[in-house]
């Protein structure tokens, strides 16, 4: 599934759950139920979202929705998986940064 989100830092419940056509309800659920997702909380409980954390709700997304598995069996392909994806992670945004890092020198 392909979301459509501006690139920011932070994204609110709305936009997250508008963006996976699913109500703030199910993303407050599946914060509960997957340690994956941690969006940070203001204090009047606001919930601000990362885009690590949209990537997860993506994945647990495509896992529950598209592919029909239960919480449990998700659960279990997150274990699996989230230690590679991680280190995946980090090494493309390290290279990006590498990358923005050289631009920024040949315009100099």
């Amino acid at each position: 599934m392909q979301i459509e989100l501006p690139e920011k830092r932070y994204y609110s419940i709305g936009e997250v759950a508008k963006a996976f056509d699913v109500n703030p309800s199910l993303l407050r659920f599946w914060e509960k139920e997957f340690q994956e997702i941690e969006p940070q909380k203001k204090p009047n409980g606001t919930r601000k979202y990362t885009p690590e954390n949209v990537a997860a709700i993506q994945f647990i997304h495509h896992l529950v929705k598209e592919k029909g598995m239960t919480i449990s069996g998700a659960k279990n392909q997150l274990k699996n998986k989230g230690i590679q994806d991680k280190k995946l992670f980090m090494f493309k945004k390290l290279e990006q940064i590498k990358a923005d890092l050289q631009s920024l020198k040949t315009h100099l």
